[in-house]
């Protein structure tokens, strides 16, 4: 089971964007003066287009660097994150109660670069209810079709755990979550807490939807089928 972080579990208050705008500055010299679409894309993508649109033309040779630079950015925002964000209604209970479930291992697949996976979760406490080892995120591949593929190795390779794509369920907010569990061959459950509605979900193809994971026992009912 992988779940998605912002706007799935958690909302880290729009201090994500405040730190790309920081990194941009820093790798860039300025201010972005464009911006770009954020929600359900992975973290290079977002650098890539933020370059693109300012005239840069060699983001691939500035990508490493803009990377830590958002790591660096974020890691100063940490207080700052638990201050103002906030773990989503029903979060923790549904994913205590999913790591209790026999057979069921849980993860990530997220655009965030690892370093801000770990701590958007960290500071409240949800990176002990799942194995990051095996997680597939930004850092690992810029496209997110890409990282069910990533977490399926990752899980192999760390955990001698073979899964099928049949097996994996992919939790996540966004149109681009559904895309990336249908392109992995995962199901693909959506959770309305993000910037799109049940419908937009549902038209995406997800397999099921909630309008959000307070019901625990809905939950167990979506993810596991």
């Amino acid at each position: 089971m992988l779940w998605d972080i912002d706007g799935t579990l958690v909302d880290a208050a729009g201090l994500g964007r405040d730190a790309f705008v920081d990194a941009f500055e820093k790798v860039a010299g300025a201010e972005p003066e464009h911006f770009v679409p954020f929600a359900g894309r992975t973290d290079p993508e977002i650098a890539l287009d933020l370059l693109a649109a300012a005239g840069i033309e060699d983001g691939e040779q500035l990508l490493a660097d803009f990377e830590r630079a958002l790591a660096d950015a974020m890691a100063s925002r940490a207080d700052l994150v638990r201050e103002r964000g906030r773990a989503l209604p029903g979060v923790r209970d549904a994913l205590a109660r999913v790591r209790g479930e026999p057979g069921v291992t849980q993860s990530l697949l997220t655009g965030n670069i690892e370093p801000n996976a770990h701590l958007k979760l960290g500071v409240f406490g949800l990176d002990e209810l799942l194995d990051m080892e095996i997680g597939a995120y930004g850092s690992d591949h810029r496209r997110r079709g890409e990282l069910v593929a990533v977490a399926r190795r990752k899980a192999l390779d760390l955990r001698g755990i073979a899964f099928q794509p049949e097996e994996i369920v992919l939790i996540g907010d966004t149109p681009l979550d559904v895309a990336a569990a249908i392109e992995g061959g995962a199901r693909a459950v959506g959770v309305a807490t993000g910037p799109y509605g049940e419908d937009d979900l549902l038209h995406a193809g997800a397999d099921a939807v909630l309008p959000d994971l307070a019901d625990v026992d809905s939950v167990l009912g979506a993810v596991l089928g």
